[in-house]
């Protein structure tokens, strides 16, 4: 005996246990079940026919219609609103609105006409120019803006305040000077920094874009390409750290290397998970003086250590104050910054290490580095900077963040010169240490 389709499902139905499946779906499924074998059945058909347009969405409606139910998935439809039937408006309401009488000049001023000399019309070079500059189009770069695409790349200027913190530690070393070796030694940590910035910047093209500060960079506005930044990342890193090692020393070869993995593997992911990322950025600044003290005498005293601890600290109060005008920025592209997760930190870290300074001053004696001179000629200066600091942390708004900021430019290229002024001359210490060894003599 034929049976048809809906027959066919009612008999598989009513061979399922009871208790799977209630009364009323069972009978809106066999009342749907004609219609989506025939749309099943139309959508085999159609596949035969083509098979390019297989798996649309419009061939797929029948699931829509079988599966998507008003009373299964509790939707309810916005009600329509009523329009008002024109023949239902109040007359009343129409007799209140009086004609608006027409606009009649004076008899006495004169209209100019409507002319195109009245109308400011734009020329067709200029409306031309201005839909090209709108146009998406491929950015060309020449040969000759490479330098300054390179320059952008590796951070030109926080590349140079690198190298001059090198060679200031490289100054302070208490040996002669040897020009060859200072010179290995700044080009050395040059091409390091160079390095460490461009991986930087590779890593952060997705977050970047999202900064007005950072949102001109060459790589987030595609003058070059990712392959293009990493080659010239790897063309000064390998000589960079080659040259520190063989031709200075292998301890600042070391220490080249370790700064390049800080910034790229550790400071740079960090930024956006927690901010112990400002802590590992400033022993990344604090390296570069410890390897020009290392790059002068081979070793690694006290002397260095207390060179990088000046970087270490300076870097908070230079730091955290730009990075409360720039939270908005940070909050954008997700970095995880004290000033905008733990702003009441932020202010107290700046005042304890602007604070610091004046400790670590008076440390420089105490480890034969520096003078007694020292830390009264550095004291005016790491008071005033402290005085900001205290101001910054009273009050956290933009214009004392702003004073902070500007202070710390100067502040430390001025520590660091009255440290080389102050250091302790090589004579006093060969003396210092010929004077035991004459007295053991004469016993």
């Amino acid at each position: 005996m034929y049976k048809t389709p809906c027959s066919r499902l009612a008999g598989v139905w009513k061979c399922l246990p009871c208790g799977l499946l209630g009364v009323n779906v069972q009978q809106k499924l066999i009342a749907n079940a004609s219609r989506s074998h025939m749309s099943a059945r139309s959508l085999v058909q159609l596949c035969r026919k083509n098979q390019a347009e297989w798996f649309t969405f419009q061939h797929l409606c029948f699931l829509k219609r079988q599966y998507v139910k008003s009373g299964g998935l509790f939707q309810r439809a916005r009600p329509r609103q009523e329009t008002v039937a024109l023949d239902d408006r109040d007359d009343s309401v129409v007799r209140q609105v009086q004609q608006i009488p027409a606009l009649t000049p004076d008899p006495g001023t004169v209209v100019p006409p409507c002319d195109s000399k009245y109308i400011q019309v734009e020329p067709e070079a200029t409306r031309a120019a201005r839909l090209e500059a709108r146009q998406w189009k491929e950015s060309r770069v020449e040969y000759s803006d490479l330098p300054g695409i390179y320059a952008r790349l590796s951070k030109i200027k926080l590349t140079a305040l690198v190298v001059t913190t090198a060679a200031a530690g490289f100054a302070m070393a208490p040996v002669p000077f040897d020009p060859v070796t200072f010179l290995m030694a700044s080009i050395g940590t040059g091409l390091s920094s160079c390095t460490a910035n461009s991986i930087n910047q590779y890593f952060e093209v997705p977050f970047d874009s999202n900064m007005n500060r950072t949102k001109n960079r060459p790589l987030v506005r595609g003058q070059i390409s990712p392959l293009h930044a990493v080659s010239f990342a790897l063309a000064c890193g390998i000589p960079g750290v080659t040259l520190l090692t063989l031709g200075v020393n292998p301890l600042t070869g070391f220490l080249g290397a370790l700064n390049i993995f800080l910034y790229t593997c550790c400071y740079t992911p960090l930024k956006r998970l927690s901010i112990a990322n400002t802590w590992v950025g400033a022993v990344v600044g604090a390296i570069p003086p410890i390897m020009g003290w290392t790059a002068a005498t081979g070793s690694l005293d006290l002397g260095a250590l207390l060179l990088g601890g000046f970087l270490f600290s300076w870097q908070f109060p230079h730091f955290n104050a730009l990075s409360w005008n720039l939270r908005e920025d940070y909050s954008r592209g997700g970095y995880r910054m004290m000033s905008v997760t733990h702003p009441g930190l932020c202010k107290r870290v700046a005042l304890r290490h602007s604070v610091g300074l004046i400790g670590l001053s008076a440390l420089g004696p105490v480890l034969d580095v520096t003078t007694w001179t020292f830390p009264l000629v550095s004291l005016p200066i790491n008071l005033y900077i402290s005085f900001l600091a205290f101001r910054f942390y009273r009050h956290g708004d933009r214009q004392n963040a702003r004073k902070l900021f500007f202070c710390s430019l100067w502040h430390l290229p001025m520590l660091l010169l009255l440290a080389l002024t102050c250091k302790k001359s090589r004579v006093s210490q060969d003396e210092a240490a010929v004077a035991p060894s004459t007295a053991s003599l004469a016993l």
